[in-house]
């Protein structure tokens, strides 16, 4: 199945915490694309450092719930100790969406709530995936159109695999 996964980090050496992720990423399956890494304003608590985002498309047999363990699993082996909501993150991954299905279970939310209102996460997957739509039919494309105002900005991060399509 197809998993679109949005990663995130604001504290230390950023890009260095998106590669340590990937490392973990590429064990769940085959990286297909991902998107150029996005500079972006923080949410919620602002007074933070900026963070790093990206999305990565991998096509994993894992189901949802065993994802998003996977996932969390990343997250705690990289040191991230869950702090307030929105606050800075060492590594966040998020399961965005899994093919077309919609998953509700007390752990797992997919499509991810709030994903339809962050331009940090649609740039990144449009750039991605063009083609990709929501699981009601929305194309991802027009999801962007209907966001402003949220800083995102593309930086150059030595070594991601940028547009890596494999």
């Amino acid at each position: 199945m197809r998993a679109v996964i949005a990663l995130g980090t604001n504290l230390g050496d950023r890009a260095a915490n998106l590669a340590k992720a990937m490392e973990g990423i590429r064990l769940l399956g085959r990286v297909v694309a991902s998107s150029g890494v996005y500079e972006t304003a923080p949410q919620g608590m602002v007074d933070q450092e900026p963070f790093y985002n990206a999305v990565v498309l991998v096509d994993t047999e894992l189901d949802p719930v065993d994802l998003v363990g996977r996932l969390l699993e990343i997250e705690r082996g990289m040191g991230r100790v869950r702090g307030p909501r929105w606050g800075p993150r060492l590594i966040d991954l998020d399961l965005i969406l899994y093919g077309d299905r919609t998953v509700r279970t007390p752990s797992v939310e997919v499509p991810h709530p709030r994903y339809r209102h962050r331009r940090f996460v649609l740039e990144p997957l449009v750039e991605a995936w063009p083609d990709a739509a929501d699981p009601d039919g929305t194309p991802v494309a027009d999801l962007l159109e209907g966001v402003s105002g949220q800083m995102v900005a593309p930086v150059t991060v030595p070594g991601w695999p940028h547009g890596s399509r494999r």
